[in-house]
Formats: structure tokens, sequence, C-alpha cells
């Protein structure tokens, strides 16, 4: 017995009409704004080799991954994220070009969740790459980009969170856990998990470095926020890091985005190839992020090739499933009129069919071979008007 041929796997589904709509015009508008800059598309490929998402920097936990095998018995990956392909495109179809390089991709990612979270293991991305320049000019184009897609959400409001994970990576240097230690700490002030970030850091004593991971996830709001975060831990790395942080903090703010800009250095993304800025933006009505990115010099040397990037991700079916059906028109015009050719004149129909479309008349082409079915059916639908095609045009009312 067929017990799954109905339904899709957990983690998709199908989407119909209005759906597609919102999701193309959402995918249509961040194009623009990414062309406008002179980003170029790319698109990797849906499957690669495990290979490439098997390295320490590049946290995938192979439980979280799609796999399959070749026609050779190699290990496969459906892609579950866009950058660390993006990093190996670079570093060898891309290596000899003018930098920087600025790349866009619109593209699925499949990451599989638990089930029972109600989170979706098929989701498309689009976002930006900006290759070969490690200057804070870069990671403020990026930023601006980043505000401009959240803006053309047309959401009511929407938030960044910036923050910069070299400043836990500093901290958590200094405490002596293991890498499964360091990694549920991360968790735990990520999700701001206060009862347990204590429990599990209690059992590595009292120190000032314990004293301040407690304080990290804390440490989130306004300009206030760098002046706390010098005070819990004195180190002049730490001090510079804020230092940087705060000048981006303020130049955003001069774009006249005060109350939209958050600080929060608990901050701290699994994705551990990030080296500097992160960021993540919100739109209401989600309750998730729907971009996020950051710095990350160090992911395309790990490929051969040494060289800075910066860039974000956003999540396209997050925006459409918060904004689309509100913004998105119907899935299609309305037709005004349907087109019925008599026997011996269906080819002329056709024809006729298709000048009212080149001259902007939304219509439909009837396949029904009963003149009393096409009256039916544009009643139904609301068509207004049927033109009936024979040795003569006649436009008969519907209805009427």
């Amino acid at each position: 017995m067929r017990r799954f041929n109905l339904v899709t796997p957990e983690g998709t589904r199908d989407l119909l009409f209005e759906d597609c709509l919102a999701r193309r015009k959402i995918e249509g508008s961040l194009h623009r704004i990414f062309k406008s800059k002179g980003y170029c598309e790319v698109i990797t490929p849906s499957i690669e080799f495990y290979d490439v998402f098997d390295k320490n920097s590049r946290y995938f936990p192979q439980e979280e991954m799609y796999k399959l095998f070749d026609l050779k018995g190699r290990i496969m990956v459906m892609r579950p994220d866009s950058t660390i392909p993006i990093a190996r495109l670079v570093s060898t179809s891309l290596r000899d070009m003018e930098r920087p390089l600025r790349l866009y991709y619109n593209q699925n990612i499949f990451v599989a969740n638990p089930s029972m979270m109600g989170r979706s293991d098929e989701i498309v991305q689009t976002g930006i790459e900006l290759i070969g320049s490690s200057s804070k000019r870069a990671d403020l184009e990026v930023l601006c980009t980043a505000i401009e897609v959240l803006d053309a959400c047309n959401a009511s409001s929407f938030n960044l969170e910036i923050g910069n994970i070299a400043f836990f990576q500093s901290l958590i240097s200094h405490l002596n856990a293991s890498e499964a230690e360091r990694e549920m700490i991360r968790h735990y002030i990520e999700v701001k998990n206060y009862p347990a970030l204590n429990d599990l850091l209690n059992t590595f004593g009292d120190s000032d470095v314990v004293r301040a991971l407690k304080e990290l996830p804390r440490l989130f709001g306004g300009e206030e926020v760098f002046e706390k975060a010098r005070k819990i831990y004195p180190d002049e790395d730490l001090d510079n890091i804020l230092s940087e942080l705060d000048c981006i903090y303020n130049d955003l703010r001069r774009l006249g985005l005060n109350g939209r800009i958050t600080v929060d250095l608990g901050l701290v993304n699994r994705t551990d190839y990030y080296t500097g800025v992160i960021f993540r933006g919100y739109i209401d009505g989600c309750g998730e992020a729907i971009l996020s990115g950051g710095r990350y010099d160090k992911l395309i040397s790990e490929f051969g090739y040494d060289i800075p990037a910066t860039g974000f991700a956003a999540n396209v079916d997050a925006i459409a499933k918060t904004i689309g059906n509100d913004k998105a028109q119907s899935c299609s015009k309305k037709p005004i009129s349907i087109v019925y050719g008599e026997d011996g004149y269906v080819i002329d129909s056709m024809a006729y069919f298709k000048r009212l479309i080149n001259d902007g008349m939304p219509a439909e082409y009837a396949v029904f071979d009963d003149i009393n079915d096409v009256r039916s059916y544009a009643d139904r639908k609301g068509i207004a008007e049927i033109h009936i095609v024979s040795d003569k045009i006649t436009v008969e009312k519907v209805g009427k």
C-alpha cells in the first residue's frame, strides 16, 4: 500500500497561486536592490559533496543535513547553506576576477529540523556576498543593504540587531572548556537561557571570565551596552572590538534609524565561520529573523584562497508568509473577457485572443466546445464579456 503518495514530506509544503506570486514579488523586489548596487547573480548546485561541509569551522551537524549517494557511492548532501558553496566557487572559478566581488543568489537550502518544531526543511534564500574587502566600508555597505531589504518588506516596523562574534570568541578563549562545552555555552547565550547557562558555567568555578560570560546575554540595548560591556571584563582586545562596533552603531544611527538598531553582544550565531560583525533583521508579525549575516574572513581560505568577505541571507519564505498575503494581488488579473471560436474559426480566435493580450486586455481563451458552456463558465467566474469569433467578431455581455 502506498502510504505517502498524497502528502509532502515533513518540513515541506506545496505553494499555491497567491503564495507563488508573493514569493516572486519579494524576490523581484530584493533582486532589484542587489542589482542596483552592482551585484551579479550566481547559482550553485542543490547537491554538493559532503566534504564541502565536513569541516570544523562549518558547523552543520550531519544529522541536520539531507544526505544521499551518487552513482559512485560518494556521500552527497542537499545544500544546507549558500555561503559555503559560494566560498568554494570563489576559490575556484572566480579566483582570478577583479576584487571586490559582489555576488547575489536566490536558491533553496535544505535543513532537517526535528519533527514537531513547525520549521521548514526547505527554505528559499536570497542574499549577497561582498568578497575581497576587510574594510569597515564593506561592512557598512552590507548593513545598509540589509536595512534596504527590511524596508522593502513594507512591514509596519523593522529592527536590526548587531553584534560582533569576536567578543564572545575572545571571552570563551580564556575559559578552559571542551569544544562540546563551548558549544553548549554559546547555545545558552544565544537563546538567553540564563538558568542553564549559569548552571553550566558554575562547573568552571568563579572567575572574571565566568562572570563575564554569565552577563553576555544581558548585554543588549542601545549606546549604554558598550559601557556595561567594558566593565565586565577589562581587556584591550575586547575594548578594540567594542570600539569598532560602537563606531558602526553610530554610523547607522546617522541614517535616522534610532529605535530600529539594537546592539546585542549575546548575538552568537551557531554557524561559526563568522569572525566579526554579525547581525539579524526582524519585521513585525514574524517571530523569527528574516535575514542574518556578518563578516567571515577565514572561510574562503579553507578552500585554498585567503580572502575576506561579508554578506547576508534573507529568508524569502518567512517574508512571504508574514506579509505576502497582504501585499500580493490575486494570482493573476481577473479576465475581463473570454474568447470563443466557433467551429471552423478556432485558429482565427486564437489569433484574435493574442491581439487582445498584446493590447493589454486581461483575457482568457475558452476551451469549451459549446457556447452555452462558455456562458455558464463566464457567469460563474465573473467575466464581463464573451468575444465570439466567426466570420465576424461578436461581443456578448455576460448576465444580460
